[in-house]
C-alpha cells in the first residue's frame, strides 16, 4: 500500500531538475553581461559666465582667525580676507549661507590661538546654519 520503491502509479514529487538548469543557465547569461554594462564617471561641464558675480556662490568659505597682540589676547577674524567682528561673524555668515546649497565653511587658525577660541568660532559657524567645518592648516 504505502511501498516505495516498485511503483507503478503517477508520481507525487515534481521534478525540479530541468528548473535548477534552467536557473543555473540565467545565472550565468547574467554573470556575463553585468560586466558590459555602460560604466561611467560623473563630469561636470564648465559654465560660462559673461561676468562673474562679486560674491560667487560657490567659492569657498575661510575663516581666518589670526593674534592681533603678541600675547594672542585678542583674536583677528576675517571671513575671505574681509574682516568682521567677534558679534557681527555669526550674521555675516548667516548672510552669505543663506543663498548656498553646501554649508561648508573652513577654519584656519593661528596656531597660538587658544582652543577656546576656535571652538567660539565653530560654535558661532554652527549656529548661523553651517553643516559642516573643515579645519586648515597652515603649513601642510
Amino acid at each position: 500500500m504505502g511501498r516505495m520503491g516498485n511503483h507503478k502509479g503517477q508520481m507525487n514529487e515534481p521534478n525540479v531538475v530541468p528548473f535548477i538548469d534552467i536557473l543555473l543557465v540565467l545565472i550565468i547569461i547574467f554573470m556575463v553581461i553585468t560586466p558590459l554594462t555602460p560604466k561611467g564617471l560623473d563630469a561636470r561641464v564648465p559654465r560660462t559666465v559673461e561676468k562673474p558675480p562679486v560674491n560667487r556662490p560657490d567659492t569657498a568659505i575661510v575663516i581666518q582667525m589670526d593674534c592681533a597682540d603678541a600675547q594672542c589676547r585678542q583674536v583677528d577674524l576675517k571671513i575671505n580676507q574681509e574682516p568682521v567682528t567677534w558679534d557681527s561673524l555669526g550674521a555675516k555668515l548667516a548672510t552669505i549661507f543663506k543663498e548656498r546649497a553646501d554649508r561648508v565653511a573652513f577654519l584656519k587658525a593661528s596656531e597660538n590661538l587658544e582652543f577656546a577660541d576656535v571652538v567660539r568660532a565653530m560654535d558661532i559657524a554652527k549656529g548661523a546654519g553651517v553643516v559642516q567645518v573643515g579645519l586648515m592648516t597652515s603649513n601642510p
